[in-house]
């Protein structure tokens, strides 16, 4: 498998990069110690992430601490050419944008031919080829990390049978990257997505949002802020943890949005966002009773949500502008889908991804957390772990500190008072 060589190409990518670092004081301030410190020297560590100019600053912050990286993207449309090119001077790089299915999953083989000791996941890809295509070199990998709520639900349903061979940071789960990524990171960046890819404009059209956890707070929260009529779709019950499609349902009716199920919202929306991390809960059927012009797209981490393919049976489709493609259904009526139905805040080149901030403090928890297998991961037992409490706290510090703001620790009294039972007088 080729590596980018562009001179060209990776000057502009260290441009990328270096405007990146000097916006993430978090890595900043890990990379500091991991280069006195050296916690990861003589480690392999395999990468399948978003490959962007955040990406790669952390990705440089793990080789600052002595680890030997081979990195491919997550996804075949998200990777940015000048920063893969800028880095393959530096470690063993396989990706591209535009990938096909196959030239994905090669990349993908790549990176676990290396025999990595720690991997970093973003949809739980690769740890899958691992445990599947590849179990004869997961007696190497002495533990991994997960970044988004897909993997998680992948690698939950792993433990679950018994088949979850290593143990696995769930890094998504982390408190501090609910709040920095997935919701106010992507509540931003999707409609930055959109709007980069259409130039429509958002004041006065109806808007689904499908899905209320995190990410669809955020991004109904950023539609509503631009003047869009928010609807809110969700289910009844529960199929994963957490709370229930009920409770979420009544979150969003508190937060002023309406509420309904798809069937009702689909004659209504003029823009679509699917935020589940589910299967088809787009339908054929619900884009049937779309109206002329509807524009769909996914800020999930696979292209299934929307059920693209069904809509490719009945539809044909026509390519308008970069990751913007017309279906002609018939009778008159045109449906819209961006960035072929996979993430539209990442689909290059009209997706950047989070910004800049958001991802310091995602990376900053997702740095730690392999610093921490790299410590203890031969004494853990195979399973998903949630991220500890001190790694946690430590980043949401960093990042407050980073600002100049510094909080006053609670005083004996106040520590005493709050671990007593006793009513207070």
């Amino acid at each position: 498998m080729s590596k980018i060589k562009d001179s060209a190409l990776a000057g502009q990518g260290r441009k990328l990069l270096d405007w990146a670092q000097g916006n993430m004081p978090v890595l900043a301030t890990v990379r500091s110690r991991f280069e006195k410190e050296k916690p990861l020297a003589g480690l392999k560590i395999g990468v399948a992430l978003h490959f962007e100019k955040k990406t790669g600053v952390l990705i440089e912050t793990l080789a600052a601490g002595g680890a030997d990286i081979t990195i491919s993207s997550c996804n075949p449309l998200t990777t940015d050419d000048s920063v893969a090119a800028a880095l393959s001077d530096k470690m063993n790089v396989y990706a591209w944008t535009g990938q096909t299915k196959t030239e994905y999953y090669n990349c993908l083989d790549e990176v676990i031919a290396s025999k990595p000791n720690i991997t970093i996941d973003d949809g739980c890809d690769l740890i899958h080829l691992l445990h599947t295509k590849y179990t004869e070199k997961l007696s190497t990998v002495i533990g991994s990390c997960e970044e988004t709520t897909t993997g998680i639900v992948r690698l939950k349903a792993m433990e679950k049978d018994g088949v979850l061979k290593v143990p696995v940071m769930a890094v998504n789960n982390a408190y501090s990257k609910h709040l920095f990524d997935n919701r106010y990171g992507t509540g931003q960046c999707v409609i930055e997505g959109i709007l980069n890819a259409t130039n429509i404009l958002i004041a006065g059209k109806t808007a689904v949002v499908v899905g209320y956890g995190w990410c669809g707070r955020g991004i109904a929260d950023r539609l509503k802020g631009l003047g869009a009529r928010v609807i809110v779709v969700e289910i009844a019950g529960s199929i994963a943890e957490g709370p229930s499609g009920y409770h979420r349902a009544l979150e969003a009716m508190y937060d002023g949005f309406s509420v309904m199920s798809m069937t009702d919202a689909a004659p209504l929306g003029d823009l679509f966002i699917t935020a589940t991390g589910n299967k088809h809960v787009i339908s054929v059927d619900h884009i049937q009773h779309m109206k002329d012009g509807a524009m769909l797209a996914n800020s999930g981490h696979f292209n299934q949500e929307i059920d693209v393919d069904g809509l490719e049976k009945i539809g044909k489709k026509k390519e308008v502008i970069t990751n913007v493609a017309q279906y002609e259904l018939g009778n008159g009526r045109n449906i819209i889908v961006l960035a072929d139905g996979r993430l539209v805040n990442l689909a290059q080149p009209t997706g950047q991804g989070h910004p800049i901030e958001i991802m310091d403090g995602s990376f900053g928890v997702q740095a730690l957390c392999v610093e921490y297998l790299a410590k203890n991961g031969t004494n853990m037992k195979a399973g998903v772990f949630d991220v500890p409490e001190s790694i946690d706290c430590e980043v949401a510090k960093i990042a407050l500190e980073s600002q100049g703001i510094q909080l006053e620790a609670p005083t004996e009294a106040q520590i005493n008072y709050s671990e007593s039972w006793e009513e207070g007088t």
